[in-house]
């Protein structure tokens, strides 16, 4: 299957099409970016590490019998997925009070939700994606009541796989966002799940292993991401 043309370039990844109109090949650059693409950065490795984690998480995810886009990997910062219609609503999780949540309501950071909230956002980097409800998404033709049931089921099931998965490594799932689309009629997890897209901390140091390192000025953002990869038990090229 040959790359034909560059579809669509966002802040890290690029979307090329195939000789297949059912396939895409995602690419994931070493870009980093922040506050809806205010701050941007090379940093080496990054696009490499995303992908590889990616195809980790989802061979993980679709092995507990959750649909996801990926096909299989090409290469060190590329892989083959499924061409989804890409349903326009980000839906997120939050098992630990962290980011947004924090400077919205005012709570404390690190505060543990029981049970843990479920939020949509609208995915639109010139507003900022504004946070929506179920109503808005359907009164405004983003998704129907049946796709955000069956978004808000996959969310919890790759919470209850990932939670457990990144907890044996030593990690707490603090949040994550997913973005979904329709292939054959059939929601399916789509975009990634890398350390740019969730939060990661250590269970005992609470140490941020996640993308608030670029955020917040930290450092060893690369280095972050690849000792969560060595937990996971994902070898990385050296």
């Amino acid at each position: 299957m040959e790359k034909v043309s560059e579809l669509y370039r966002g802040k890290a990844k690029t979307v090329h099409t195939t000789s297949d109109p059912n396939y895409l090949i995602l690419e994931f650059r070493d870009d980093t970016s922040a506050f809806d693409g205010e701050r941007i950065e090379q940093l080496a490795r990054k696009g490499m590490v995303n992908n590889r984690f990616n195809h980790f998480i989802m061979e993980k995810l679709a092995a507990e019998g959750i649909p996801t886009q990926m096909e299989r990997l090409l290469s060190d910062t590329e892989s083959l997925v499924k061409n989804l219609a890409m349903i326009p609503v980000e839906c997120v999780v939050r098992n630990i009070a962290a980011g947004s949540l924090v400077r919205r309501l005012g709570v404390e950071e690190g505060i543990s939700l029981t049970p843990p909230t479920f939020e949509l956002f609208l995915k639109n980097d010139a507003l900022h994606d504004p946070m929506i409800n179920e109503s808005h998404a359907v009164a405004f033709g983003w998704a129907t009541h049946e796709q955000l049931a069956e978004m808000k089921r996959l969310t919890f099931a790759v919470n209850d796989v990932l939670k457990s998965l990144f907890d044996q490594a030593g990690l707490l799932l603090v949040d994550y966002k997913l973005e979904f689309g329709v292939f054959n009629g059939k929601v399916v997890l789509g975009d990634e799940f890398s350390p740019d897209g969730c939060r990661l901390w250590d269970k005992e140091t609470r140490e941020k292993l996640d993308k608030d390192r670029f955020r917040q000025g930290l450092g060893g953002v690369v280095e972050a991401y690849e000792e969560v990869a060595k937990r996971l038990g994902l070898e990385l090229p050296a």
